[in-house]
């Protein structure tokens, strides 16, 4: 199988369901084993944390494990996947907030760590939450090198 552009990434795949709630809630989604494919067509692998604030829908997880595993046969990188990632979710089920935070598997030595948040003023947000101004724990990630 050939791997494909980050212009083939489907968002249909993404299935909306109603939010049985009208109360406000989060809703925390970790994504151990988030693979895709370097520029380099080399596998890279990272941990994904989602941060979810639902209004009318809430992301069925078969449709995001399968919108996931259609990443690992795509040519894209990091900083572009988080922006792809973060566009898709956010269109297709218009949340309250999202935050999304990809910790890279070192490559090379290096570790990197990609932070998308609705509610920085930059995306559109109102600074509203601002839990992000502050230096918390998720901030003191370790990898194993």
């Amino acid at each position: 199988m050939s791997a494909k552009l980050y212009k083939e990434i489907d968002k249909d795949i993404l299935v909306a369901i109603p939010n049985p709630s009208k109360e406000a809630y989060e809703i925390k989604i970790k994504i151990p084993e988030f693979t895709f494919l370097g520029v380099k067509q080399q596998p890279d692998f990272a941990q994904v944390y989602l941060t979810f604030y639902p209004k009318k829908s809430i992301i069925e997880l078969k449709s995001l494990k399968q919108y996931v595993y259609h990443l690992r046969d795509i040519t894209v990188s990091y900083e572009r996947l988080i922006n792809i990632f973060y566009d898709h979710l956010i269109e297709v089920y218009e949340p309250e907030r999202l935050r999304i935070v990809m910790i890279c598997n070192p490559r090379g030595g290096i570790s990197s760590k990609c932070t998308i948040d609705s509610d920085w003023k930059i995306r559109g947000g109102e600074e509203k939450f601002k839990d992000w101004m502050h230096s918390s724990s998720e901030d003191n990630w370790n990898v194993v090198m």
